[in-house]
């Protein structure tokens, strides 16, 4: 269906359903305008495609903005083809399609929904420059558990440049959950509500209807084979429940306060924080980093207990120490330990039976290979940063490396650029291997110059695994090992990089259950001149 609509004079921000296909239409009057298109996937993946078709002369600056009826549509012989794709994507991630300068035109916007009914934003402008429409991350943009208590957990982030500097109406929402943490807010809205869809109450003075298409400039189709094609409504909650007993989620908005106490928690529990941004005009947010915490028991901290092969989820407060108990059903000639930290690193001491085997600093992922004994006791001593909360997953096991949840790793998990091989679009990269042969992924993205690496570990969850990743950034993945560990290493080179520019480069090892490691990251430039 075709629909004449009004030109994008104004940000479009459309919050709707999809329970398969439906096409949106808006108007680019100029050659030569900016463009931003941006889509929220709230919670389920979607695939989305934009595509700039010709604009009909009927379609012009003078339309009613209301779809026209279908038999006039037919008199005037008004098609769509297939016109040109602009951008596409498919996941469940926040992304964006920007251009400094578009042609006039009739751009179409199709959305897809492949698994189920679901939530979505798209926040559609002409002006990105000036609209600054999603709040900016600090510096720091972690969450960091200041104080935690049996039933209480405190809070505390640094705020947005956004409502500091800008003085836009901006606020903070933090979500809690005991399954995982969220991508974005929409996503944890979608969780919390009891209907298909959310909607945040509108502003005073905004009450609009969601589906007043010529308010926004905005028009939706859908494929519809069951009826004739035609606008259809969408269902829209005009209010949210804070706080959903069957999957246990609470949202708080706090307003502008960048500290805050959950309380009425349950002792010896994990839960999920999340803190949202929120510009109160656009109604658009921005994730800070997560994190995770378990409340303290009710009763004295006991040693917390491993299982054979399970990885177990670690919280350690600042300057804090955890202890944990390892002792195998079975003889055993080895013991692997797996030691895996998000953001800062930990101190970790073995003993077994009371013998000091090992005491070592950790950042990232370490694996340990120690002797066994029959019998043997482990106990296993993490002590936290002092810069901040730790965050671990931590894996015992006497099982062999086949049968692990993590992958089997070398002792070095450093990138090694080949300077010598660069040039204005490629970088060649080396990493080991080991003799269980496992699937590596590599990523890239685009850094500014002054990137370190103090800002990518402030910026990075290091446990967060490639689906977390843009599909923009994903270079290849491949399986490899080698017999020999001597020559376990393999090489890459990644074409299609910019002259003079900085890019993150990554690689993920994923284990036969699923579970990734990231290696360390590594910096490279390309030549500016060749």
């Amino acid at each position: 269906m075709i629909s004449v609509v009004k030109p994008v004079v104004n940000p479009i921000i459309y919050l709707g359903t999809t329970s398969c296909s439906c096409r949106y239409y808006f108007v680019v009057e100029e050659d030569n305008t900016p463009l931003s298109v941006t889509v929220t996937p709230c919670d389920a993946p979607l695939e989305w495609k934009l595509t700039l078709q010709e604009l009909p002369d009927e379609a012009s600056g003078e339309g009613s903005g209301k779809p026209e009826p279908l038999d006039q549509q037919k008199q005037q012989q008004v098609t769509v083809d297939e016109g040109t794709e602009l951008f596409s994507y498919k996941g469940n991630d926040v992304e964006s399609y920007m251009a400094t300068s578009s042609p006039s035109g009739l751009y179409q916007l199709e959305m897809l929904s492949t698994e189920k009914d679901s939530n979505f934003k798209v926040y559609a402008t002409t002006t990105p420059e000036s609209d600054q429409p999603y709040p900016e991350l600090p510096y720091d943009p972690r969450v960091d558990v200041t104080a935690l208590g049996r039933t209480t957990v405190t809070l505390a982030w640094k705020p947005t440049p956004t409502g500091v500097l800008m003085g836009q109406p901006v606020q903070y929402c933090v979500v809690i959950n005991k399954e995982h943490n969220f991508k974005s807010l929409c996503a944890a809205e979608a969780k919390i509500s009891a209907d298909d869809a959310f909607m945040a109450v509108p502003k005073p003075g905004r009450d609009f209807s969601p589906f007043d298409f010529a308010h926004f400039g905005f028009v939706r189709s859908d494929n519809d084979f069951n009826k004739d094609r035609g606008l259809t409504s969408n269902k829209i909650s005009r209010s949210y429940t804070a706080k959903s007993k069957a999957s246990d989620i609470q949202k708080v908005c706090i307003g502008n306060k960048n500290i805050f106490t959950v309380s009425d928690l349950k002792p010896d529990t994990q839960y999920y924080f999340d803190v949202f941004a929120m510009n109160s005009a656009t109604n658009t947010s921005t994730a800070y980093v997560g994190t995770f915490a378990r409340t303290k028991e009710e009763a004295r901290q006991k040693t917390v207990e491993l299982k054979d092969g399970k990885v177990s989820d670690v919280f350690i407060k600042r300057k804090g120490s955890k202890f944990l108990r390892f002792a195998p059903v079975s003889s055993h000639q080895r013991v692997t330990l797996f030691v895996h930290t998000c953001l800062d690193s930990v101190q970790v001491q073995v003993r077994r039976d009371g013998k000091l085997l090992l005491s070592q600093n950790v950042e990232g992922v370490r694996q340990f290979q120690l002797r066994g004994k029959p019998k043997a006791k482990y106990l296993i001593r993490l002590r936290g940063s002092r810069k901040g909360a730790s965050t671990l997953k931590v894996l015992a096991t006497t099982k062999p490396s086949s049968k692990q949840p993590f992958p089997s790793l070398p002792e070095d998990t450093r990138i090694k650029a080949f300077d010598k091989l660069r040039t204005c679009s490629t970088a060649t990269v080396a990493w080991l291997g080991t003799q269980d042969r496992n699937k590596y992924c590599v990523y890239k993205k685009e850094v500014s110059e002054s990137y370190g690496e103090e800002q990518r570990r402030r910026e990075q969850n290091q446990c967060a695994g490639p689906e977390t990743r843009r599909k923009s950034e994903k270079v290849l993945c491949k399986y490899f090992h080698s017999p020999n560990l001597q020559k376990a290493v393999t090489t890459e080179t990644i074409t299609g990089l910019e002259p003079g520019k900085t890019y993150l480069l990554d690689v993920y090892v994923v284990g036969h259950s699923g579970h990734s490691v990231k290696y360390q990251s590594k910096l490279v430039k390309t030549r500016k001149y060749c």
